[in-house]
């Protein structure tokens, strides 16, 4: 029996056959649609070295890297981050379980610099593991060797694709020095955002901002060629070929072409234009997630609690995706899926997981050592401030009077009071839960299908 899927790739007795077409045909397909010639070739940079920009970029490392004189294949990361020895130790026990990485540091006269690490005798750079391919935020996993860059200008100014792979937090202001560096080009470049994450804009009315828009206005490169790519990836999986897929959004010029170029038979990528709903959705499970850590911590795992807070936080969930898009039944997949796997295996849900057991604390911010940043946290505060706007009031199911979006929403208050104002211990989630006057979750869900909640303004594309 034969599966066939979308893109021509069918399963037959476990093996994976594709019909995309040969890695050379994809980079000339891309080529062809930048006016490349001959000897100049496609110049690609990744943005930022966390665990997912590592993969992404240390991926196409690995399917084109061959074609040095078609493709140049490039990641950037900020200089001078120091690995602590308590790391190196750690890096240099991964390195000698791994005979394969080991005979390629020897090959490549690495080898030394790691034990000399581990011995106190040298200190290691975040940029300098990253060339022998170690992720800082993803030690266990090595990568294939990447081509880091760490001057900014350098990495960005001749490119022609440019992944985003910085948090939403710290997009803004990448982009707008990469915006400066670009005043002169005469060709716009093409963006793929990774980030998950999104603002809130409340003058001259209450709006959501994504990490595609926010690149937009900082580079003034058009909309139409920016793209999301998300899907429920955990990064280090994806890297040792564990099954996954994606959606990239956007411009169809682009997204095409781009969604055959990434594809991989263990990395299915398909494609969609509702580049801003499905960038929002990114942001919006991370919220829960950590509020799903928090439970599945306080209650020691217990299965019948987590779903009581799924069955909870999916109706909130619902209820949000009605607000902000005419037709959310068509997110209903990607977003439950992506939900899923963060409340799996998610650094959000790991947060809220250490933050009920006290082994972390909110003293120590959202960017976690060997994690990297939380933005399930900033996504809290966006989608609460955003949601307690009167202007976006909706008639409340059971009151008979007109309320703030987020009074219909008490996980998302309850995270808000958790993780920005800190008002409430982390046992506040379960409190929550267990409110007698909280309403059926079902009430919730019928209400966002039988009302008229959507606000297009929202989501303003």
């Amino acid at each position: 029996m034969v599966l066939a899927t979308e893109g021509g790739n069918g399963y037959s007795n476990g093996t994976i056959h594709s019909t995309n077409g040969s890695s050379e045909e994809k980079i000339d397909e891309l080529r062809e649609l930048f006016g490349k010639a001959d000897g100049d070739p496609l110049r690609i940079v990744c943005i930022g070295a966390g665990a997912w920009g590592s993969v992404f970029a240390a991926m196409l490392q690995d399917g084109y890297g061959n074609f040095r004189d078609k493709v140049q294949i490039r990641i950037w990361r900020r200089p001078g981050r120091f690995v602590d020895r308590a790391t190196a130790e750690h890096l240099f026990e991964v390195i000698n379980s791994r005979e394969d990485v080991l005979r390629r540091l020897i090959r490549r006269c690495a080898y030394l610099k790691y034990v000399e690490a581990r011995l106190g005798d040298r200190t290691l750079n975040a940029d300098e593991i990253l060339k022998d391919g170690f992720c800082l935020n993803m030690i266990d996993t090595p990568l294939c060797p990447l081509k880091v860059v760490t001057n900014l200008q350098e990495a960005v100014w001749d490119a022609d694709i440019v992944i985003n792979g910085l948090p939403s937090t710290e997009t803004r202001e990448a982009f707008e020095e990469i915006g400066r560096f670009w005043k002169e080009r005469i060709s716009a470049p093409v963006i793929v955002s990774l980030a998950k994450g999104i603002e809130a804009e409340i003058e001259p009315e209450p709006r959501i901002v994504t990490p595609t828009q926010m690149i937009n206005r900082a580079t003034k490169v058009p909309m139409e060629n920016i793209l999301y790519l998300g899907g429920p990836n955990i990064a280090s999986e994806i890297y040792n070929k564990e099954y996954a897929n994606a959606r990239i959004c956007g411009a169809e010029k682009w997204r095409k072409p781009l969604a055959r170029f990434l594809r991989q038979p263990h990395f299915i990528v398909w494609d969609n234009g509702d580049l801003v709903t499905h960038e929002v959705m990114g942001g919006l499970k991370n919220v829960y997630a950590i509020g799903a850590g928090m439970v599945a911590a306080l209650t020691n795992e217990s299965a019948t609690s987590k779903s009581v807070y799924f069955a909870l936080c999916t109706s909130e969930m619902i209820f949000i995706t009605h607000l902000l898009t005419e037709e959310p039944e068509k997110l209903a997949g990607p977003l439950l899926a992506d939900t899923y796997v963060t409340l799996l295996k998610g650094r959000n849900a790991w947060y809220g997981q250490k933050l009920a057991k006290k082994e972390i604390s909110l003293d120590m911010g959202d960017n976690i050592k060997g994690k990297g940043t939380i933005q399930g946290v900033s996504a809290v505060k966006a989608f609460y401030e955003l949601l307690s706007q009167s202007s976006l009031n909706v008639l409340h199911p059971s009151k008979t009077e007109h309320v703030a979006p987020v009074e219909l929403c008490p996980i998302l208050q309850t995270l808000y009071k958790i993780l920005i104002l800190r008002e409430v211990s982390c046992e506040g989630i379960l409190e929550a839960l267990r409110d007698e006057t909280m309403n059926d979750p079902r009430e919730r869900i019928e209400m966002a299908q039988s009302h008229a909640v959507y606000r297009p303004s929202l989501l303003r594309k």
